[in-house]
C-alpha cells in the first residue's frame, strides 16, 4: 500500500473481526450508562434555572427559541449561543414542561457520546478498547454530572467526540466528506459555547495536515473546505443576530453593547484566557495568586477542588499516550502504514487532551469545575486505546508501562479518596492495595502474551492474565464510580455545582479557597468559601412546588446536606463559610445564593398567586434584577419575567429609562425586591440595576408576602 492509498475504513490491518460477544457487550454498556443517567434524575428538579427559564421560553416562543431568550416576551438572551437550549426546548414543546422533559435530552446526549466514542476508538484498536473507553468515560464523575445537567457542556462534548470521530475517519480513508462533517461539529459546537468549541481546531488540522493518505495539495484543500463548512453552520446564526434590528430582538445577554461578537470575543471568549472579562463577577481581570477563580498552573487541574471531578484517569491517559507513540513510532516495514494510522490517532486524541489541559490550566478568567468534561473523552479514548495496545503487543516494555500506570493510577486514587477522609474510609484502602497487587500481576501477565497468546484459554498464564488484567481496571474504576454513585444519588442545582462528596481543601471544603473575584465582590463571609456551591434545587419538578421561602428541601435533597450552605434555611449543614445573601437573615434576604447570583429564590404559594394573578394582561409578569432571581419567579408561574441586568445583574438592559418607559406603557405588573445589584461594568454596581432598584422602591408601594418583598408598578406611594 503506497502512502497516498486509503486504507480500508472496515478492516484496519492489526484487528481482528470483533468477537461474538462485542455486540452485547455493547449493547449493556449502552444500557448501563443511560440508567446510570437517568435514574433519581428528576431530583435535580430544574438544574441550573437559569437555562431552564430559557427553555421554557423557547417552549413558549419561537421567537426566544431562536435567540435564546430568558423569557417569552424577549426582554435579554442568555450568555450563551442558542443551540444547546434547542433539543431542550423541543422537549418541552413535545412534553410540556418538567424537570424530565429538559434533563432527559442532555442523558441521552452521554449515551450518545459513549456510543460514538466506543465507535471511534473500535474501528483500529478493537472491541475491547472501545468498551473500556465507553466505560471511562461513563464513570468519570465530571460527566456523569454534566450529562444530568442543562448547561450547554453536554451537548458541546458530544460535537466535539462526533467531530473528532469524523477527523479519524477521514485519516483512515482520505473522503471530504469525513472533513465536512467535522467542520458542521464545530460550527454547531460554536453554537453551543463559542469558542471553547474550537480549542482542539490546531491539533486536529497539524494531525490531518501531516497524516492524512492523501496528497498534500488535496488535504489543504479538504482543511479549507472543513473550515467553509465550519463557518457557514455556525456563523448564519451570528449573521442573522448581527443584521437584526436591535429594537426588535432581545438585549445579548453578557455583552456591554448588545452585541453577539462582543460577547464571543470578549466575556465568553478571550477575556476568559486573561480574566479581563467586562461585567463579570467582581469586574474581571487578574488577580494575585493566579487570577480572580483559583490558582492557574499545570497543577490545577489536580487541586482539590478540580482532581476529583477529572483527574483519576488523567496521569495514566498522560503515560500511556508518551508509551503508545514512542513503540508507534518505531513501526515495522511490514506494517508501517497501519501502525501510522494508529499514531495519527494517539495524536488527535493527545493533542485534543493537551491544548485542552494546557487551556484549563492556565486560563485566568471565570472557570468552574464542570468544564472539565471537555476532557473525559480524551482521557478515555487515550486510556482505552494505549492499554489494549500494550496489552497485544506484550514484553518486558509493556509489561513495566501497564505494571507502572496501574501502579501509579492506584496510589493517585488514593490520595483522592484520602480527600474525603471520613466518606466510605475502606474504600482508599482497597483501591491501593488491590491496585498495587494488579501491578505486581501485570508484570508477567504481560510479558508472556506471547505464550499465553497461544495457549488455551484454559491455562494457568491465560487466567492469571486477565486476572491481573481485570483487577487493574476494576480498582481504576472503583474512585471515579463511587463518587459517580455520590453524584446520582445527590440532588443539583444552581450555577455551580461539583460530583462527588465534600473535599477537604476544595472549593469551601475545611481549609478551601475561593475565587478571588467573588471575595472582591464582597459576597462571603466566614472563614471558608461555601462547599461547592451548589444552591438546593426546588423539591419537585415544578418550580412551583418548590419549599419554602426560607430554606430547602432537607437531607441529600438540599446537596446532600453536605455542601448545602449554612444559615436559617440550611441548619445543621455544618458549614463554617456562608453566603452573605440569599437565605432569610441574609445580607439580600429574599433571593437565592448570593442574592440570587448562583441559585434562584424559593418561590412559595402566595407569592406565585400573586404573581399569576392579572399576568395576561401584562408583557411581564414581573421583573427582577439577575437572571436567576428572574428564572425561579418565572418557572413558578410559567409567566415571562425580565431578567434586569442579565445573569450578574450588570449588562446594561434595560436602561432606567427604557424600564420607566415600560412601566410607563403598563408593560410590567411587579417588581421583585432582594436580588444584587451588577458586579461591574455600565449596567452594575452603580448603575442600571441598582438605579431602577432604587426609582422602584422610593416610587411604587411595597407588597410583602412570606419572607418576599415585590412593589406593585401599578400603584404608587
Amino acid at each position: 500500500m503506497t502512502p497516498h492509498q486509503p486504507a480500508d475504513p472496515e478492516a484496519p490491518a492489526d484487528r481482528p473481526q470483533d468477537p461474538r460477544w462485542a455486540r452485547p457487550a455493547l449493547l449493556a454498556l449502552l444500557l448501563a450508562t443511560a440508567v446510570l443517567y437517568l435514574w433519581n434524575l428528576s431530583a435535580n428538579g430544574y438544574a441550573n434555572q437559569f437555562y431552564s427559564a430559557a427553555v421554557q421560553a423557547g417552549g413558549e416562543s419561537w421567537k426566544a427559541f431562536f435567540f435564546g431568550s430568558s423569557d417569552a416576551a424577549n426582554s435579554i438572551t442568555v450568555d450563551k449561543p442558542p443551540a444547546a437550549l434547542w433539543p431542550m426546548a423541543l422537549s418541552v414543546r413535545l412534553f410540556g414542561l418538567s424537570s424530565w422533559a429538559i434533563l432527559v435530552p442532555e442523558a441521552l446526549m452521554g449515551v450518545a457520546t459513549v456510543g460514538v466514542l466506543y465507535g471511534a476508538v473500535r474501528r483500529r484498536f478493537g472491541a475491547a478498547a472501545g468498551l473500556l473507553a465507553g466505560g471511562v468515560l461513563a464513570l468519570t464523575p465530571v460527566a456523569a454530572l454534566m450529562f444530568r445537567f442543562n448547561n450547554p457542556d453536554a451537548l458541546l462534548c458530544l460535537l466535539m467526540v462526533c467531530a473528532i470521530a469524523a477527523v479519524l475517519r477521514g485519516l483512515a480513508d482520505g473522503r471530504t466528506k469525513w472533513l465536512v462533517l467535522a467542520g458542521l461539529c464545530f460550527g454547531l459546537g460554536f453554537l453551543t459555547k463559542t469558542l471553547q468549541a474550537w480549542l482542539i481546531l490546531p491539533a486536529l488540522a497539524v494531525v490531518y495536515a501531516c497524516c492524512a493518505p492523501v496528497a498534500l495539495r488535496r488535504r489543504f484543500g479538504q482543511l479549507l473546505l472543513s473550515g467553509l463548512a465550519m463557518v457557514v453552520s455556525g456563523g448564519w446564526w451570528v449573521a442573522l443576530v448581527e443584521l437584526w434590528p436591535a429594537s426588535s430582538r432581545p438585549y445579548i445577554g453578557g455583552s456591554q453593547h448588545n452585541s453577539f461578537l462582543e460577547l464571543t470575543f470578549g466575556y465568553n471568549g478571550f477575556g476568559r484566557i486573561s480574566g479581563n472579562e467586562t461585567g463579570s463577577v467582581g469586574g474581571g481581570g487578574r488577580r494575585g495568586g493566579g487570577g480572580g477563580w483559583g490558582e492557574t498552573g499545570i497543577t490545577r487541574l489536580f487541586a482539590s477542588d478540580m482532581g476529583g471531578q477529572i483527574a483519576w484517569l488523567l496521569p495514566a491517559a498522560l503515560i500511556l499516550l508518551v508509551a503508545a507513540v514512542c513503540v508507534l513510532w518505531r513501526a515495522r516495514r511490514a506494517v508501517a502504514a497501519e501502525q501510522a494510522g494508529q499514531r495519527a490517532e494517539f495524536l488527535v486524541w493527545g493533542g485534543a487532551l493537551l491544548m485542552t489541559f494546557a487551556t484549563f490550566s492556565f486560563m485566568s478568567g471565570i472557570f468552574h469545575q464542570y468544564y472539565n468534561i471537555a476532557l473525559a473523552p480524551y482521557i478515555a479514548a487515550l486510556v482505552g486505546m494505549g492499554a489494549v495496545l500494550l496489552w497485544r503487543r506484550g514484553g518486558t516494555p509493556a509489561s513495566l508501562v501497564l505494571a507502572g500506570t496501574t501502579a501509579v493510577t492506584a496510589v493517585w486514587s488514593y490520595v483522592l479518596l484520602d480527600r474525603s477522609s471520613s466518606w466510605l474510609p475502606w474504600l482508599r484502602w482497597t483501591v491501593l492495595v488491590l491496585g498495587l497487587l494488579a501491578a505486581v500481576g501485570l508484570l508477567p501477565a504481560v510479558r508472556n502474551r506471547a505464550a499465553t497468546a497461544t495457549s488455551p484459554r484454559t491455562s494457568l498464564p491465560a487466567r492469571l492474565a486477565a486476572l491481573a488484567a481485570g483487577l487493574a481496571v476494576v480498582t481504576a474504576l472503583a474512585g471515579p464510580f463511587a463518587y459517580v454513585l455520590d453524584t446520582v444519588g445527590t440532588a443539583k442545582g444552581g450555577s455551580i455545582i461539583t460530583a462527588g462528596p465534600q473535599v477537604r481543601g476544595a472549593f469551601g471544603g475545611p481549609g478551601g479557597r475561593f475565587p478571588g473575584g467573588m471575595r472582591e465582590a464582597g459576597l462571603w463571609r466566614g472563614r471558608n468559601a461555601p462547599g461547592g456551591p451548589q444552591g438546593g434545587p426546588q423539591a419537585g419538578p415544578q418550580a412551583g412546588t418548590q419549599a419554602g421561602p426560607q430554606g430547602q428541601a432537607p437531607g441529600r435533597q438540599a446537596q446532600g446536606g453536605r455542601q448545602a450552605f449554612p444559615g436559617p434555611g440550611n441548619a445543621g449543614t455544618g458549614r463554617t463559610g456562608a453566603w452573605t445573601g440569599g437565605r432569610k437573615g441574609g445580607r439580600m434576604g429574599g433571593g437565592g445564593g448570593m442574592g440570587g447570583l448562583l441559585d434562584g429564590a424559593k418561590v412559595s404559594a402566595k407569592a406565585k398567586a400573586l404573581l399569576v394573578r392579572n399576568a395576561d394582561d401584562y408583557t411581564w409578569a414581573a421583573a427582577a434584577t439577575g437572571s436567576q432571581n428572574a428564572a425561579s419567579y418565572q418557572l413558578a408561574t410559567q409567566k415571562p419575567v425580565m431578567a434586569i441586568g442579565g445573569f450578574n445583574g450588570s449588562d446594561p438592559s434595560p436602561t432606567l429609562a427604557r424600564f420607566k418607559q415600560y412601566v410607563a406603557d403598563g408593560k410590567i405588573h411587579y417588581f421583585i425586591g432582594g436580588g444584587r445589584g451588577g458586579f461591574g461594568g455600565p449596567g452594575g454596581g452603580k448603575g442600571g440595576s441598582s438605579k431602577i432598584t432604587s426609582w422602584v422602591e422610593k416610587t411604587f408601594k411595597k407588597v410583602t408576602v412570606g419572607s418576599a418583598t415585590f412593589y406593585d408598578l401599578t400603584q404608587r406611594r
